[in-house]
């Protein structure tokens, strides 16, 4: 079968079943064996990894399915890998059908498994999913552990659930578990995403940093072996917004968590005054600002439109011999857009031509939310989104379907020529992207 997985979408996942249930009437044995991608236990937890090492992840339950079809049986292991790979992917109904398949196989879920589904609530916004699923783990006496507890307070708090999240706080504390910096980060989400917002949460966040100098470093943050084998880290576990930098030991300081959380949080609220307060209790800490902590002051300086310290900040990182990084670039360019000011513009592309010259290229994913963002400009020359669009062309990165059909509108709304050469390619790309997404009218 030769990976055929891999050119098939999710969606089609009742034609790969219909395909792989009549390969043995189709080809010889020899020609099966040549085909297939795995043949045993080990080579079908080598595909699962390798499909969540691609981000995949909705090509899971093909796998799975390919496993029954060639009667490889299941164990406990593969099922983690199964559901580490739906927490990555954040797909929970996937997560879910794979802890019921062990359940009908005999299997019992592992207190780390349930971990693994909690934060996959966790990542899907669904808080009271979470508890759900802490409720099981208690009727099936599965004790939890510190990891459980964390899990289980970040899941409710990234859906603003702040009652259940001092529930759970509550319950570590009988348990005697500690509250260590990834609760306290924790709970600084819970107060940013509940509805409506207090009107002191800038300061209640302050707090939190004070509170959380003295968090407990005892088992709720050490990582289990599994989580070590699954190359999970603690931010990947919990949700932290430092998640995707987590590995990336130059750019984030791991015991600045807390602060990482609280800068985001205020860059979302824009409030430059607390950020600046934040600022002077880190340097009174007797600690610097890593990478990820300049990306969330800038951000919070350009969202307010103070272009002014915003570049400053990009600057003086820049003059300071550190490492650049393609983050510091499109921060600021897609925070000088806010306002669609003509200096914001001037900033933004000036910036995109720095970035280019120091031989950093847009990926498909960042260029196209800043194609989206540039894209909304109704006034002035619309240089930035043609720059990002150029930028991308010339690498052959096809953006996605809704930043070539904001772009295209932002076309056809100037009086641009219906034959010019930009706006035909434009067209050309959008309609063959609604035909290969199914969006054009009439289409079955």
């Amino acid at each position: 079968m030769k990976f055929l997985m891999q050119s098939i979408s999710g969606r089609n996942r009742s034609l790969v079943r219909a395909l792989v249930s009549r390969r043995y009437f189709a080809s010889s044995p020899e020609e099966i064996a040549k085909r297939n991608y795995a043949n045993d236990l080990s080579e079908y937890n080598t595909a699962v990894n390798s499909v969540t090492a691609q981000r995949r992840h909705y090509l899971l339950r093909d796998v799975y399915d390919d496993m029954k079809l060639d009667g490889v049986q299941p164990t406990a292991d593969i099922f983690h890998s199964f559901v580490v790979g739906t927490m990555k992917g954040a797909r929970l109904s996937d997560a879910f059908f794979f802890r019921e398949e062990m359940k009908a196989m005999g299997i019992a879920p592992d207190v780390n498994l349930y971990n693994f589904l909690i934060s996959t609530c966790g990542k899907c916004k669904n808080g009271k999913e979470a508890i759900r699923v802490y409720d099981e783990m208690k009727r099936y006496d599965v004790k939890p552990n510190g990891q459980t507890f964390v899990c289980l307070l970040n899941a409710c708090a990234v859906s603003g659930q702040l009652d259940l999240v001092y529930a759970i706080v509550r319950d570590m504390t009988a348990a005697g578990v500690g509250l260590n910096q990834f609760c306290y980060a924790g709970l600084i989400t819970a107060h940013l995403n509940k509805q409506p917002r207090p009107d002191n949460l800038s300061t209640k966040i302050l707090e939190f940093v004070e509170q959380s100098k003295g968090w407990s470093a005892i088992d709720s943050s050490r990582k289990s072996a599994e989580d070590v084998m699954f190359s999970i880290s603690e931010e990947e576990l919990y949700n932290i917004p430092t998640a995707d930098y987590s590995h990336r030991t130059r750019f984030l300081q791991r015991n600045l968590t807390v602060y990482h959380v609280a800068f985001s949080a205020l860059a979302d609220l824009k409030d430059v005054k607390a950020t600046e307060a934040l600022l002077e209790m880190l340097k009174k800490d007797g600690k610097d600002t890593d990478t990820y902590c300049m990306l969330q002051i800038m951000r919070c300086y350009l969202h307010s439109q103070d272009f002014e310290n915003g570049l400053k900040l990009f600057q003086d990182y820049m003059s300071a011999d550190k490492i650049p990084a393609m983050e510091l670039y499109t921060t600021l360019i897609e925070g000088a857009m806010t306002g669609y000011t003509d200096n914001g513009m001037k900033i933004a592309q000036d910036t995109l031509i720095q970035m280019n010259e120091r031989n950093f290229f847009l990926d498909p994913r960042t260029g196209s939310n800043l194609l989206l963002k540039a894209a909304g400009e109704k006034t002035g020359g619309y240089t930035v989104a043609n720059m990002i669009w150029d930028l991308m062309l010339a690498r052959n990165i096809l953006p996605t379907l809704a930043a070539v059909e904001a772009y295209y509108k932002g076309l056809k709304e100037r009086e641009i020529p219906e034959d010019d050469p930009r706006l035909m390619l434009v067209t050309r790309t959008y309609n063959n992207l609604r035909l290969r997404e199914g969006t054009l009218p009439n289409r079955r």
